[in-house]
């Protein structure tokens, strides 16, 4: 799987899975399209991940491991470091109502940096 592939999976995860006051963590509960675009580096162009959340935290269909810390603040404030193997994401970013957005890099491997576009579905 390339570094494209983990980072959006994770970036997604992070989103979801950071902690969260318990008023806030309902405000996000649904399903969620992101999307995740490289703009420079050597990863994957972009992806696409649907994402469930369930009482603050998020649900993702694949294999893979993740080492998720992050938090999004009661104000939408998204901040998180992932993890895998070698590989590291730092995501930053905002959750507002349906949609989201923010800005990750990698560091460890291969060092690339891009931008994550959130809608909720439903």
């Amino acid at each position: 799987m390339g570094v494209m592939s983990w980072l959006g999976a994770a970036t997604l995860t992070a989103i979801a899975l950071a902690p969260q006051a318990h008023a806030q963590a309902d405000r996000f509960d649904g399903n969620w399209s992101v999307e995740v675009v490289t703009e420079k580096g050597a990863c994957d162009r972009a992806y696409r991940y649907a994402v469930v959340v369930q009482n603050g935290r998020a649900r993702y269909g694949g294999p893979e491991n993740f080492n998720v810390n992050g938090q999004v603040s009661s104000n939408g404030s998204v901040s998180a470091s992932i993890s895998r193997g070698q590989d590291r994401a730092n995501v930053s970013g905002r959750l507002s109502g349906n949609t989201g957005r923010g800005t990750w890099t990698t560091s460890g491997g291969r060092v690339c940096s891009g931008y994550w576009n959130a809608e909720k579905r439903g």
